[in-house]
């Protein structure tokens, strides 16, 4: 993982957060923005491809992804790979290795990643004094779990073409939220086929067939570089799905 930086490198103040800007996320008031701002320790910006946080680390800090995004996975002993959920601006990770002690999984980006660090140590003051802020990790903590539960539904019980179908659009949801895509481009999802298998439980020719059936069905076009999202509505639709998204949601 790259250095981190020190907390006088921050290039971004909490007062001028570009999260703040989104109507996505709830703001924070006067007292809780000061005490965010005293939280935060710095910046670690890492560059596509890299491991932000590994299985069986220990790590001093929390962090919430301010851009870029990227996904958390397990590996078994062979080195084979469960994806597991993606993390985008607004998400807070390390949160499991504060509490457990160590970490349970990995985070790997897809795009270079920005992300504030936080002192894991001073978590307990945010639940003494800040009730509003503790009640909103618990939401975060909370809402990864529903997240879970969705994906845990998907690999069991839904069909190869309806697991792609979920997973394209559960991203493309998510990334409109958090601002990574915009409302009115076409939504182009930066992976492969490998991390789409790696997520479905599906080998990689099994994923290739999948994308092409939903291919002829106009609903997804994949390019080098990654997917290109032609129809969410009818992804939503094949998938038997009904996004649980909010419109505001808090953050760190």
């Amino acid at each position: 993982m790259a250095n981190e930086p020190a907390q006088s490198e921050r290039k971004h103040p909490c007062e001028r957060c570009p999260l703040r800007q989104q109507e996505s996320f709830r703001d924070f008031n006067k007292e809780e923005l000061a005490f965010i701002s005293s939280f935060k320790r710095g910046e670690l910006f890492v560059d596509k491809g890299a491991t932000v946080l590994c299985e069986g680390t220990k790590t001093p800090h929390l962090y919430t992804v301010l851009a870029g995004w990227g996904f958390r996975y397990k590996l078994l002993p062979d080195g084979r790979r469960q994806i597991v959920n993606y993390v985008m601006p607004g998400d807070l990770v390390g949160l499991q290795g504060t509490l457990m002690g160590e970490m349970q999984h990995s985070i790997e980006t897809l795009s270079p990643m920005t992300l504030c660090v936080f002192e894991r140590g001073e978590l307990m003051s945010l639940y003494r004094e800040h009730a509003e802020l503790a009640y909103d990790v618990t939401w975060l903590a909370s809402r990864e779990e529903c997240m879970l539960d969705e994906n845990l539904l998907s690999i069991g019980r839904r069909s190869a073409l309806e697991r792609l179908a979920y997973l394209v659009a559960f991203l493309v949801g998510r990334a409109r939220a958090s601002a990574l895509l915009s409302e009115n481009a076409v939504p182009r999802l930066a992976i492969t086929q490998q991390h789409v298998a790696d997520t479905l439980g599906l080998s990689l020719v099994h994923t290739n067939k999948t994308v092409r059936r939903l291919t002829e069905k106009k609903l997804l076009r994949w390019r080098d570089g990654g997917c290109e999202v032609l129809d969410v509505d009818g992804l939503i639709e094949l998938a038997h799905w009904e996004s649980q998204e909010l419109k505001l949601r808090p953050f760190l």
